[in-house]
Parts: C-alpha cells; structure tokens; sequence
C-alpha cells in the first residue's frame, strides 16, 4: 500500500531491455535506500514495483510486459526523472489518500496554465474510466495523490501549489505526455456496487 505522497525524485541510470522485460536500475536521493531489502515494494511513477537488488543508493527493479504496456515505464530512457515512494508501514500517516501501486490506464496532458503561484493540468483518459471521476475526489497520477478539480466529459484538471512542483516531476511535463493514472479504489467499488444494482449516481 502507499499513500500517494510522492517521497522525492529518482533517475533512470541503466535500462537493460529484454523480451518482454525491462531491468531498471535506478538512483534514490541519499537516505532514501536506508534499510530497503530484497523484496520490497517501491512505486515508481505510480506502478508498484519489486526490488531485485540494491547497492549503495541504487536499485534494481524487472518490469514485465504487461506492466509496460499499461504504464509508462516502457517509454522511460536513461537519465530520466521519477516520481517515487516506498510502501506504507503501520502507523505511517496518510497524509494523501491509499493507492495500491496498480495503474489502470495512460491518461494525456492535453493543456498546461501557469495562473500566478499555481500551475493547472487538464487530462484525458479513456472513456471507460469517467465514471470513476468526479470533482473533489481523488485520483492518482505518476504516483502522486491529487484532488480533482474541474470535470468536462472525459477530461479532468489536478490544480499544483508550488511544493507539489517541487516534490515531483510535475514541472517537467509537457503537453502530450502521458501520466499513469490510478482511480480511487474507494469510489470505484461504489460505483461498480451500484451499477450492479442497477442504480445510477445521481438517480
């Protein structure tokens, strides 16, 4: 489990692709790998991932084909910038809102506003995943537990202060780019709850 506050940038240091796999092997900002073993969970960008090896302030990670095709890890390069956080303990604080480290789809960054103090990102997704989207609720994006703001059709908006800018990878990002995207398991099972019922939000 982890709670969607992004811990701190990580970068792309060695990419070893094979036949449908991927080995990472990425550098943590120092402390980061403190007491990290064999074994461990560590989302990257969002996608939960196993660690395979760790030396000094690297590790290593094997990523399948699956999880490249619904994330964006396959289209990382070498020297690339991550968002990253290592799984929740008992007892940590949930400062963002539970994410499971399983991406359900690539959503687009369709436009970028920068108003005063604030940058606002619209984004697309799939069709299928509107109904899990609504304003004021909570959605993941590359990792990071955001509010959403504005929803129009199969678009939304995440509006960022400037610490969320600095803490993540958010200031990089271009229009076009795509983001991982995790809906909130708590409003997903509502929704599949009352369709199964026959019971539409709203009605």
């Amino acid at each position: 489990m982890f709670t969607g506050i992004v811990q701190g940038i990580a970068h792309i240091r060695q990419l070893e692709r094979k036949t449908g796999l991927i080995t990472f092997l990425i550098e943590f900002p120092a402390g980061a790998t403190d007491n990290l073993q064999i074994g461990a969970s560590v989302a990257i960008n969002g996608t939960c991932l196993t660690v395979t090896r760790v030396e000094g302030q690297t590790a290593y990670f094997d990523v399948m084909q699956e999880t490249l095709r619904v994330t964006n890890l396959g289209s990382l390069n070498e020297g690339d910038a991550v968002n990253f956080e290592r799984a929740a303990r008992f007892g940590d604080e949930i400062g963002g809102h539970q994410l499971s480290g399983h991406v359900h789809a690539l959503a687009r960054l369709v436009r970028i506003e920068r108003p005063e103090n604030n940058t606002t990102l619209t984004f697309e997704v799939p069709p299928a995943l509107c109904k899990y989207i609504f304003s004021k609720g909570y959605i993941g994006l590359n990792g990071a537990s955001l509010t959403i703001g504005a929803v129009d059709g199969n678009q939304f908006q995440v509006h960022l202060i400037p610490e969320t800018l600095r803490a993540t990878t958010f200031s990089q990002l271009q229009e076009g780019d795509l983001v991982n995207l995790e809906v909130d398991a708590q409003t997903q099972t509502i929704v599949d709850t009352l369709e199964r019922m026959n019971i539409r939000p709203g009605t």
